[in-house]
């Protein structure tokens, strides 16, 4: 299963697309039909050398070993780093010596964007939260009832999402003329508490500056400012989606059951009560796909998520880890880097 000199081939059997000379996305799904997989190979925790040698490097060694050396087919399954940390003490997380993957800039920095798609989700879903505060401070039921479901050539029509809200809220109708006052008024309030907020903006970049802000300043937020706060991108929820989802409807599915706050009465707000479900996933449907690299001897990685370990699972894709399984057949080990579990 070396492909330094057959990359294009290589990719071809993996069901990848090429991203660039030296990376490709794959579309294989863990459903697709490839010989039985064979031994999934964990490695948990370690206590790095002074050197910054730990998981990674052990994990790449591993398989070049059995690969390069041992001409055993074997996969690597490994964590997208955040540039925070490449760009601070702790540097890259491409392996080290000659055990790395490799072009280890790429690797290091925007690889095929799933970070950036990410930030822009999570960030859209925050804009959400305080626009949606926002129109509800501001305008009446009738006026957001209005904008909700518009009139449409003289037609009004609920969206799937919304049915599926009217359900939540034990409105079982499917005529938006048919709504009573009290329950267009149940429909169009989720009745955000400011205070409850649990949903932060992300950047990619480790910015202390922003740790604590205020928003909301300018004239045409109406006096409606709170404090809020960025965290580091692959400390969002959704990077702990994207490491824990095996579908894009699966993916869909986790990222409505987001929790973003709570209302006035206590209850959860979810991204699906905010109607932006279908959104979040348009965003993310290229980072669903594991990135295809390879070590300096021409082992086969795939480059997949990144939550980090102390606020999250810590692990590289359930994804990722099933596509490899299936691609390196009978006698093959796939190495992972893994705290979460997966069934067999």
């Amino acid at each position: 299963m070396r492909f330094q000199s057959g990359w294009r081939s290589f990719c071809l059997k993996c069901k990848a697309m090429l991203a660039s000379v030296y990376t490709a996305k794959s579309f294989a799904k863990p459903t697709d039909v490839f010989p039985m997989p064979s031994l999934l190979l964990h490695q948990k925790r370690i206590t790095p050398t002074p050197l910054g040698e730990g998981k990674s490097t052990v994990t790449i060694g591993l398989v070049q070993a059995l690969t390069a050396h041992l001409k055993v087919n074997s996969f690597a399954c490994l964590r997208q780093p955040s540039q925070g940390p490449t760009f601070g003490v702790k540097g890259g997380a491409a392996g080290g010596g000659y055990a790395q993957v490799i072009p280890m800039e790429e690797f290091n920095l925007h690889l095929t964007g799933d970070i950036h798609a990410i930030t822009a989700a999570n960030n859209l879903l925050a804009a959400a939260i305080d626009a949606r505060i926002l129109h509800e401070n501001t305008q009446s039921d009738k006026a957001l009832y209005n904008r909700l479901v518009p009139l449409i050539h003289g037609v009004r029509k609920f969206s799937a999402i919304q049915l599926a809200r009217m359900k939540r809220l034990g409105i079982n109708k499917t005529d938006p003329e048919t709504l009573t006052s009290e329950e267009i008024h149940k429909f169009v309030r989720l009745d955000i508490d400011p205070s409850t907020i649990t949903w932060q903006r992300v950047l990619d970049t480790n910015d202390r500056f922003l740790r604590k802000i205020t928003i909301g300043q300018s004239s045409t937020e109406k006096g409606f400012s709170r404090p809020a706060q960025f965290d580091i991108a692959v400390a969002s929820e959704i990077m702990a989606v994207l490491a824990l989802t095996t579908s894009l409807s699966d993916m869909k599915e986790r990222l409505g059951k987001i929790v973003v706050a709570n209302n006035k009465n206590g209850q959860p707000v979810t991204a699906e009560d905010l109607g932006v479900t279908g959104a979040l996933s348009v965003l993310m449907k290229d980072a669903i796909k594991p990135t295809l690299m390879q070590t300096l001897e021409g082992t086969p990685v795939f480059v997949h998520a990144g939550p980090f370990a102390n606020i999250a699972h810590g692990n590289s894709s359930v994804l990722a880890d099933k596509i490899a399984l299936k691609l390196v057949g009978k006698d093959g080990f796939v190495v992972i880097i893994k705290l979460a579990e997966i069934a067999p």
